[in-house]
């Protein structure tokens, strides 16, 4: 039996970059250090820019006991995928969003609570996260105010960066404060309602969880998890982040192709002796907040 950490209670984690690798999955070592999280009394919580019903793979092999922020926190559910809480976009600013993601040259998706709309099923990353969801998009000619009034989350996408970017600039000068816009992958950009942000999965876990701040970690590594970065006591950056990323982050792990996730929990978290770090060489640095 592990000791319980005495300074931490809760660890937030991304899913994909972060506790997945890059082929999208979850490897034992991941699994494993969740349990040993849960042995010594740490809570343990996932928040991904994807649906609930697109992490349901993840419930059983890591015992999720706390609710599962989808989204990027649109909609918190309880791991049996039954609704908590639900922030929808408002339908103008849903609406101005697709018609500014299209003008810019993007493709656009438009995700509500239940369903996942497209235009193209031959689009670029279509195929990609339909395997990494585990369901089918609904092909649609076109979004509809029916489909606009209830989106908990439109996605730009693009293998351009110039245009991801350009795009990320024009929607928060547009959108201003009716929608929070951030890059959840390099081809990914966001939008969903201004208080769906991994910032505040890290505020509502801790209220509805009643764990301080500074007893949550916090792991990822996209710019959309800076935000919960700063709700955190201590938060950690993979290896594959950027250097902008890292540069927010207290430690630095490995990528998730290194095992970044389980090493990270077991020096940071759980405080694993000298002698298992020369068991399981971490690769890792840490540094302070500036």
């Amino acid at each position: 039996m592990i000791a319980p950490s005495k300074k931490f209670s809760l660890v937030l984690a991304d899913v994909d970059g972060t506790l997945v690798t890059s082929r999208k999955t979850l490897t034992s070592r991941a699994i494993a250090s969740v349990k040993e999280l849960n042995d010594a009394g740490i809570a343990f919580a996932i928040t991904s820019g994807r649906p609930p019903r697109g992490m349901a793979m993840l419930i059983e092999p890591l015992t999720l006991r706390t609710p599962i922020a989808g989204f990027n926190g649109g909609v918190l559910t309880h791991p049996d995928l039954t609704l908590i809480e639900s922030r929808s976009l408002a339908p103008s600013a849903a609406r101005k969003s697709v018609e500014l993601l299209l003008d810019e040259g993007l493709d656009a998706w438009v995700y509500t609570q239940d369903e996942w709309l497209i235009r193209d099923p031959k689009a670029p990353h279509v195929a990609r996260e339909t395997a990494t969801v585990k369901f089918a998009a609904k092909v649609v000619p076109r979004f509809e105010s029916a489909h606009l009034a209830h989106a908990a989350k439109i996605v730009g996408v693009s293998d351009d960066p110039d245009l991801i970017a350009a795009a990320e600039s024009g929607l928060r000068k547009s959108l201003e404060a009716k929608a929070s816009v951030a890059r959840s992958q390099p081809y990914y950009l966001d939008i969903t309602h201004p208080c769906a942000n991994k910032g505040a999965v890290a505020a509502d876990l801790s209220r509805l969880l009643e764990i301080p701040a500074e007893r949550i970690v916090t792991i990822g590594d996209m710019p959309n998890d800076v935000l919960m970065f700063r709700k955190a006591g201590f938060s950690i950056a993979m290896g594959n982040a950027s250097d902008e990323v890292k540069a927010q982050a207290s430690a630095v792990t490995d990528s998730n192709d290194a095992e970044g996730f389980a090493k990270a929990m077991r020096r940071f978290v759980l405080g694993q002796s000298e002698q298992d770090s020369r068991s399981h060489p971490a690769g890792m640095s840490s540094r302070r907040r500036a």
